[in-house]
């Protein structure tokens, strides 16, 4: 689901559980067979034990320079969470948190106070007061779009987690 388009109407209804093996990743792949020395696979089983999991984690950094969705679901097993482009617009403009992901994109994160609602309404109403920068009207898009699919959606629901999130204190003091 990586690119620069949109995300599809059916977004969303990848999580809902299909007969088979489940999809080990998130975007479309493939099979292939690699020859490579016995110490290359000791190091990529030091990494991740499945070793096609390893090999897309070295691959990682490249796959970062290409442009990526404003906001997409990173999907693994019958959940997902959906992951943004940074932006503080997106922060300021309704008291979320973004959480940086090693790939530079960021998790989306806020406290009880915010229901899922809220949020999708907070960027809908951004989004209709047009002062938004491109690429921030893009992301507030993105996610309120994916919030509607999972709200209509007969299969899925969206449903609220806590996160465990380190933050300097010496941060904290400078925003205060």
């Amino acid at each position: 689901m990586r690119g620069p388009s949109p995300p599809s109407n059916d977004a969303v209804a990848r999580l809902v559980p299909h007969r088979g093996r489940p999809r080990k990743f998130a975007e479309p792949s493939r099979s292939v067979t690699l020859t490579l020395p016995e110490g290359v696979i000791a190091a990529l089983g030091g990494i991740d034990r499945d070793l096609s999991r390893a090999v897309v984690r070295i691959a990682q950094p490249q796959l970062t320079k290409r442009p990526s969705a404003a906001a997409e679901l990173a999907v693994f097993g019958g959940r997902a969470v959906i992951v943004v482009n940074p932006s503080r617009a997106l922060e300021e403009r309704t008291g979320i948190v973004l959480v940086p992901l090693s790939d530079g994109r960021a998790l989306i994160s806020f406290d009880e106070s915010t229901s899922v609602e809220s949020l999708e309404l907070q960027l809908r109403d951004a989004l209709e007061e047009d002062n938004l920068a491109k690429e921030d009207a893009r992301i507030f898009k993105a996610v309120a779009d994916l919030l509607k699919q999972a709200r209509s959606s007969e299969n899925v629901e969206a449903s609220q987690r806590r996160i465990i999130v380190f933050e300097s204190t010496k941060a904290r003091r400078r925003r205060a």
